[in-house]
């Protein structure tokens, strides 16, 4: 399985869907806490749900198990921590879920998996650390 990262933050619609098609993407997992609001644009997950497999021929799914904990998202994103003690925060949560192992049950017949996250030029997005903790778990 080869695993990438994604954002539709700071980007057009034709950039984001022309990297997953480069990427031949079977499974757009959307990570992300909040993706209904304005903020999401045109990656709402209802959106989302409908564009990924009419331009993609690939799945959609919205698994909350590989969000980050809110009040730890809510901290990073008011400057209250940076990035080393969230992601660290981050790594330690996916630890006590065993999300990685569920990964693998949930998605283990997927080839071209792309983990869709929250990064922007200015900000980090906890997929880089999922995606860090996938391929660790794939090399054991």
């Amino acid at each position: 399985m080869n695993i990438y990262t994604n954002s539709a933050y700071e980007t057009t619609a034709e950039e984001f869907f022309g990297k997953l098609t480069a990427e031949k993407v079977d499974l757009l997992l959307d990570t992300r806490l909040k993706n209904t609001n304005q903020l999401a644009g045109f990656t709402k997950k209802n959106d989302l749900e409908y564009f990924v497999p009419k331009l993609l021929h690939a799945d959609y799914v919205h698994d909350k198990l590989f969000s980050p904990a809110p009040t730890i998202l809510e901290r990073y994103l008011h400057g209250n921590i940076g990035w080393d003690a969230y992601a660290d925060a981050y790594r330690e949560d996916m630890r006590e879920r065993d999300a990685v192992g569920q990964f693998f049950e949930r998605y283990d017949e997927y080839h071209q998996v792309c983990l869709l996250g929250t990064a922007t030029r200015k900000r980090r997005s906890h997929v880089e650390v999922l995606k860090e903790l996938l391929e660790q778990f794939q090399k054991a």
